[in-house]
């Protein structure tokens, strides 16, 4: 992905969180990046276009990242695991706004986009679930599923949680997951 493009994204994200999908036009993108409205059509075929791409890119992102720490070698048995909550946290402390489109925004996207989203999403639970399975033998797959699925909410709580500064954020999100999903 060019600079350009990552800063249309970032801003677009910024901006969706702050005033919702639709309170944003292509100009104000624009103005915000420093082009006219009508220049973002040069990297996107529209508004909607660069929701999708902002909630796509960010679970590629997650997906490559957890795939990285997952393969990890593996002394204690919890490496994958400890690696994959870390990426977790420092994702949802960095970037909360993308946390919160796609909370909100999520029936905005296309159907096309949703699915693929959807799918890169899964893939991303399913990379969890075998870290934390040999960690929880007691715990069935779709139950390990459920698990991981309640430590993102409580990894992904941050954009409404008492803002603590986001290293202490981070570490408290951390040290609560890995209690949460190792309990």
């Amino acid at each position: 992905m060019t600079p350009r493009r990552r800063q249309i994204l970032d801003t677009a994200a910024d901006l969706f969180a702050e005033r919702g999908f639709h309170g944003v036009s292509v100009h104000d993108i624009g103005a915000a990046v420093g082009v006219s409205g009508p220049a973002l059509y040069k990297h996107f075929a529209g508004k909607e276009d660069i929701l999708g791409q902002c909630l796509l890119h960010a679970s590629e992102q997650l997906l490559a990242g957890a795939r990285e720490r997952a393969a990890l070698p593996d002394d204690d048995g919890a490496a994958p695991l400890d690696a994959l909550i870390g990426w977790h946290a420092e994702f949802a402390v960095s970037r909360p706004s993308l946390i919160v489109i796609q909370e909100r925004e999520w029936r905005t996207l296309g159907p096309d986009v949703r699915t693929q989203v959807r799918e890169r999403q899964l893939a991303y639970i399913g990379v969890w679930t075998d870290a934390l399975r040999p960690l929880r033998p007691d715990l069935g797959p779709a139950e390990a599923r459920a698990a991981v699925q309640a430590a993102f909410g409580l990894l992904n709580s941050t954009p409404h949680s008492a803002r603590i500064g986001r290293d202490a954020m981070q570490a408290l999100l951390t040290r609560m997951a890995r209690a949460a999903l190792l309990s």
